[in-house]
């Protein structure tokens, strides 16, 4: 399996983001932001989203399939800024946001 990972240095803790092995890569990943009352919780783990991805690359919907809600909030907005290649058609992709370790 093929993933990509990024890493967002933007607090102590950090914010890893993986698309699985899917039919489109991702060219540009906006980071997660890590919401504060998580981080002053010490709340860590993975955010799995189900998207949908129009033929131009832009992400036209998320669908959280598990993580802690206070995470999710997050997650989906910086995924929702992701840009993947172009297609001739619409496609699915699960992709994983991890914050803490």
């Amino acid at each position: 399996m093929v993933v990509a990972v990024l890493s967002a240095g933007l607090f102590a803790w950090s914010s890893k983001a993986k698309a699985e092995d899917g039919a489109r890569k991702a060219v540009e990943k906006v980071p997660a932001v890590y919401p504060q009352i998580a981080k002053a919780n010490r709340i860590k783990g993975v955010v799995r989203l189900e998207i949908v991805v129009r033929e131009n690359g832009s992400v036209k919907s998320a669908k959280a399939l598990g993580g802690s809600p206070l995470l999710i909030g997050s997650a989906t907005d910086a995924v929702c800024q992701w840009k993947f290649e172009p297609a001739p058609h619409e496609t699915t992709e699960v992709v994983q946001v991890q914050f803490g370790d």
